[in-house]
């Protein structure tokens, strides 16, 4: 199966098991930027505002840079921003598997407009490879934005 079908940019999934620690398994939640047959290009998202801005949404200063979703509802009912930090990127098949095994449970979608915002946001931060650059402005220019 194509990647883009599993692995829609725009969006959200959520990973309750996302990393390990002393206190146990947290979950993460992560939106899908870009996919091809071998990764999926995605940021994690936080509620943790750490001097990150609302306005304007797109922030690439220290101590973190972030990306301003807004309140996205449902189980997202806290603010929300992408994390623009570094992000290897999730690997295709660990990915189709994730989501197969229930890991990975979509949560909602982010509108076009945002997406493109997103997409461009994300692609300009310093943390941001040139791999990753390339595939999420292919990915605005496959998607129409503007």
């Amino acid at each position: 199966m194509p990647a883009t079908q599993l692995a829609t940019p725009g969006q959200i999934f959520r990973h309750p098991r996302y990393y390990h620690d002393a206190t146990g398994w947290h979950t993460k939640y992560l939106l899908v930027l870009a996919s091809d047959s071998d990764n999926v290009v995605y940021r994690l998202l936080t509620s943790r505002a750490h001097a990150r801005p609302e306005t304007p949404p797109c922030y690439h200063g220290d101590p973190y840079p972030g990306f301003y979703l807004g309140l996205l509802g449902g189980s997202l009912s806290a603010k929300s921003w992408l994390d623009l930090r570094r992000q290897d990127d999730y690997d295709y098949r660990q990915f189709a598997a994730d989501l197969a095994g229930g890991l990975l449970t979509p949560e909602t979608s982010l509108p076009h407009p945002q997406l493109c915002a997103a997409l461009d946001c994300t692609a300009n931060a310093d943390d941001t490879s040139r791999q990753q650059t390339r595939q999420m402005r292919d990915q605005r220019a496959q998607t129409g934005c503007d």
